[in-house]
């Protein structure tokens, strides 16, 4: 009687169990079921409460987007759509006195970037502005990179060596540049001037192509060199010092910690000052307008000062063909960020 009555016990706890874990099953794959189909269900939810938990910064970005929508957005969408018509100033909607005169430019097509493309002034100012922005961000990133380090070392009067240094970049650009024409005139000139009483000839600073072409790269230089010291400045003093005093212990020489030590710490910096002002050079128009006008002749013109000739210097001005150089010159910098972008991947940075 009693292995009967512990066998009966037996099998009711053995049903028990089942019945447990089949319960145990069903419930987790209704847990599993619901978590999907909520998880599927949830996403609007989820928007919702991201939209209710931080409405504060959709707000704070709101204005900004519509701001630059309105002063990007639709200029370039308006730019690239006349790039692909005849729009000059004879064909475009326009109000003479009480007269109204409608538009009658057409729509050509890619024929504008084709024409643009086998023009040779294209491929001249194209090698022109490559050189430019070359020459001046590779003066600059070495001029910076050297007063960086000097500044980043104790000794007495720093502070207002610094804001010597800081101050052309504090100074309005256009003022600046004023400031050297007057400096490079060619009969009144200071550097003239000082040339004269040490016995040497007059330079023909803004005259000859080739010292125009110098003149141009020397005051981008002068304006760039603060940011571009001021950004490397921090960077330095962002790398540990007790790297330094380990290398010193090892008996690394100066140059093997700045080799070794400086520009591995400032390869994120470095990668990110030489992309603005790659990208900030070989647009820079006031310089070139400012200082030389493109001349003399067409010698210091590049792709952003052609594009404004076209559209309020030449008679008839062609807004299309001007749009057609806008539009390119954005292609090739949005080519050149994606190159750089991908070199910077393959060799590990994150950008």
């Amino acid at each position: 009687m009693a292995a009967h009555t512990s066998q009966s016990v037996a099998k009711a706890a053995g049903s028990e169990v089942g019945q447990d874990a089949d319960n145990a099953a069903r419930g987790r794959s209704r847990r599993t079921d619901s978590r999907t189909d909520g998880g599927k269900r949830s996403a609007g939810p989820g928007l919702k409460r991201a939209l209710a938990t931080h409405w504060y910064a959709w707000a704070m970005i709101t204005p900004v987007v519509l701001v630059l929508g309105v002063i990007i957005g639709w200029p370039l969408v308006r730019g690239v759509y006349l790039s692909l018509t005849d729009a000059t100033e004879r064909n475009v909607g326009r109000t003479i006195g009480a007269n109204h005169i409608e538009a009658t430019y057409e729509f050509v097509g890619l024929d504008n970037y084709a024409a643009v493309l086998a023009d040779p002034v294209f491929l001249q100012r194209l090698v022109w502005t490559v050189l430019w922005t070359v020459a001046c961000v590779s003066i600059t990133f070495a001029l910076g990179l050297g007063l960086a380090t000097l500044l980043n070392r104790e000794f007495k009067g720093r502070a207002a060596y610094r804001m010597a240094l800081i101050l052309p970049w504090a100074v309005p650009g256009f003022v600046s540049v004023f400031a050297w024409r007057f400096l490079f005139n060619r009969d009144n000139g200071i550097l003239n001037k000082i040339l004269e009483g040490g016995g040497i000839s007059a330079v023909p600073w803004l005259d000859d192509p080739n010292w125009a072409k110098i003149a141009v790269i020397a005051v981008n230089v002068w304006l760039g060199v603060p940011f571009m010291m001021v950004a490397l400045l921090g960077g330095m003093q962002s790398i540990p010092g007790e790297l330094y005093e380990a290398a010193e212990m090892d008996g690394a020489r100066p140059w093997q910690r700045f080799r070794h030590i400086t520009l591995p710490g400032l390869r994120s910096v470095s990668m990110t000052v030489i992309l603005l002002s790659t990208i900030w050079t070989f647009n820079m128009f006031p310089v070139i307008f400012l200082l030389t006008r493109g001349g003399p002749g067409d010698a210091t013109e590049i792709l952003v000062t052609q594009a404004f000739r076209e559209a309020f210097v030449t008679s008839p001005r062609d807004f299309a063909v001007s749009a057609t150089w806008g539009v390119l010159i954005l292609l090739l910098l949005m080519i050149f960020a994606l190159v750089y972008r991908r070199s910077l991947r393959k060799q590990g940075e994150v950008w």
